[in-house]
């Protein structure tokens, strides 16, 4: 990502590295480098190695050109050959780890991180990103994106909306960087800001004092529209500041004021250093406070995240940092603060599918945790500058997915509401709903994402992601096991996803009823009391469960008696069974058989039965001829 990178690098500007090379070639080269020429650096890297020399310092040092521009896959290849050099500084293992994140190399990016972290460096930070996996960031905000029409041939980002007026960052050569002079980083023209009226197709420089021959951008603007707070170079009334030892021009906040829709009078706000960088403002929805990121003094590391009250009478409040919950000891920045006290940044500490992530994080709520937003905002590479419209569920963000070699492009998104999965499990023989059925749905890799429970009147619910299949599988004690695919693709219209269940119930009758056998006294084929309530339950079943349920019967004797005799036994025990069913309203029909047994298949095989044993095996069952 090209000028994404120019603000955090001028931010923070990292361990400068002791040219230790005699040849003249190698002290350009390290300052081609220091002065963020990077595209030049390059060229003599490439040549120093080609010349065999100072092979391992050269290769890491074109690692880290190349990720400075944003081109990971150069990274890779330059870092694999400098850390097979094992007096190689450990801080290469965490370099090459982020390389390789940013060409999804990620089970290889892990086991350098764990080579890092050995070295004794910065273990809790490296453990909290080798505790999270790619597949926890899958499940998150809903979006459909769109590269928007006003894109350059050149780095966009940072747009911006206020009273239908869309602002945005741009190297493009139309603002005040002329043709013939370019930024020596990324060999693109200054940024500028730029805007375009609503209803128009035509991109123009943002009118009054905001540009000039340095960067500008990003920027926030008052609810009012009085005020513009942007980013810029060390740069006011013309002239450019003092610059550091390295002679970097750091980045200061500004104010403009709005006279009659030209951005005048313009002045340095209190808290910015010519030693540090501050910069990316945001506003809160009540612009009584100024988010922004800086590398000041006594932060964690890279650049953080910081809040300054806006009082009146051109007054601010002193700079407060947003803590270590979201800032880590790498570069935080691009804050956005939406509705809701959500505050959404950019990234490259906290785990993530690539480089630079677009993260949220409510700030009303204490135990809120920071959140990756998942695809398809974020991808691989570099991630930033989210904005969001007010009162929309529309917005911008900037991404050099797509760019190739680390070009910026912006993206309009559509955050689309929670799409809710919802459905009822059924009877599939008499359309019944089935309270208490268990609902599994799972990810597309098998991994199981909600375990739910039907209510009363047999209905499920669970929030899930657009354009995904998810497995489900659904059960109950008295019904086969059912398993499907829940499809969300092509949903973008709606915010509910119906997904009706039916299940086939088990062919038992004797569990379906929740009824005990039917047993008998001994040589008697009479229906005992007991045995009257078992069967009502079969009755209530056929009549009001499953009307066209049809059974047969069977009946049995113990092994006391002839043969002969218990098969007769048997078989009026079957008939009076017959009897009380159909003397109790079931159509005959519904009955198909009802037949004798005799001993042949005993509940108990037993030669030298007990009492309860012989009692167990004088008794009718059921079983299920046809459900429907």
């Amino acid at each position: 990502m090209k000028n994404f990178n120019y603000l955090i690098l001028l931010l923070f500007i990292g361990n400068s590295f002791m040219a230790s090379a005699q040849s003249g070639k190698q002290k350009k080269a390290d300052r081609l480098y220091n002065d963020l020429a990077y595209i030049e650096a390059v060229d003599v890297y490439k040549e120093l190695i080609e010349k065999d020399y100072n092979t391992t310092y050269n290769q890491s040092k074109l690692g880290d050109s190349y990720l400075k521009l944003s081109s990971p896959e150069n990274a890779v290849f330059y870092y694999a050959e400098a850390v097979k050099d094992t007096s190689i500084s450990p801080e290469y293992y965490f370099k090459y780890a982020q390389a390789l994140r940013g060409v999804k190399r990620y089970d290889e990016s892990k086991e350098w991180l764990k080579k890092y972290s050995s070295a004794g460096k910065n273990k809790a930070e490296v453990d909290e990103l080798l505790s999270k996996d790619i597949a926890d960031f899958k499940i998150k905000d809903n979006y459909t994106l769109d590269k928007v029409a006003f894109n350059s041939g050149y780095s966009d980002f940072g747009a911006y909306e206020h009273n239908g007026v869309t602002y945005l960052v741009s190297a493009r050569d139309g603002g005040m960087s002329k043709k013939n002079k370019v930024y020596s980083w990324n060999g693109e023209p200054f940024l500028d800001v730029y805007q375009l009226a609503a209803n128009s197709e035509t991109v123009s420089s943002v009118t009054g004092d905001i540009n000039t021959v340095l960067h500008e951008g990003p920027l926030a603007i008052t609810k009012d529209g009085k005020y513009m707070y942007f980013t810029r170079n060390n740069y006011l009334n013309n002239k450019e500041g003092k610059k550091l030892k390295d002679e970097t021009n750091n980045l200061k906040l500004y104010r403009a004021t709005n006279n009659n829709n030209s951005w005048g009078d313009v002045m340095d706000l209190p808290f910015n250093d010519t030693e540090y960088s501050v910069g990316n403002p945001s506003l809160s929805s009540d612009g009584k406070t100024l988010y922004f990121v800086s590398d000041m003094p006594n932060g964690f590391g890279g650049a953080d995240l910081y809040k300054v009250e806006i009082m009146e009478n051109n007054m601010f409040g002193n700079p407060v940092n947003l803590g270590n919950k979201i800032n880590t000891s790498l570069d935080e920045s691009f804050p956005f603060m939406a509705k809701d006290s959500i505050l959404y940044f950019s990234s490259n500490g906290h785990p993530g599918f690539g480089l630079m992530d677009i993260f949220k994080v409510d700030l009303s709520k204490e135990t809120s945790e920071v959140t990756n937003i998942g695809e398809p905002i974020n991808s691989n590479l570099d991630d930033f500058a989210y904005f969001q419209k007010k009162g929309s569920n529309l917005g911008y963000f900037a991404s050099n997915r797509d760019g190739g070699a680390g070009s910026d492009d912006i993206y309009g998104f559509n955050l689309l509401k929670t799409l809710i999965l919802k459905g009822q499990v059924t009877d599939k023989v008499n359309g019944e709903p089935i309270p208490n059925a268990t609902v599994r749905l799972f990810t597309p890799d098998n991994k199981q994402l909600a375990f739910l429970e039907t209510d009363t009147d047999g209905n499920y619910e669970q929030e899930i992601n657009r354009n995904m299949k998810y497995p489900i599988e659904a059960k109950h004690i008295q019904y086969k096991e059912m398993t499907g695919t829940v499809d969300s693709n092509n949903t973008d219209d709606v915010e509910e996803l119906i997904y009706n269940i039916q299940l086939d119930p088990i062919e038992d009758v004797e569990y379906l009823a929740e009824i005990n056998n039917i047993y008998f006294d001994f040589d008697k084929s009479n229906i005992r009391p007991d045995a009257a309530k078992e069967l009502d339950k079969l009755v209530n079943l056929m009549s009001n469960k499953y009307p066209d349920l049809v059974i047969k019967i069977g009946s049995h004797t113990d092994k006391r008696g002839s043969d002969q005799y218990n098969v007769g036994l048997a078989e009026r025990r079957a008939q009076s069974t017959y009897d009380y069913l159909v003397a109790n309203g079931i159509a005959s029909g519904r009955i198909n058989a009802h037949e004798g047994f005799g001993e042949r298949e005993p509940a108990i095989a037993c030669d030298l039965c007990s009492k309860e044993e012989h009692q167990l095996n004088r008794r009718s069952m059921f079983s299920v001829v046809k459900m429907k």
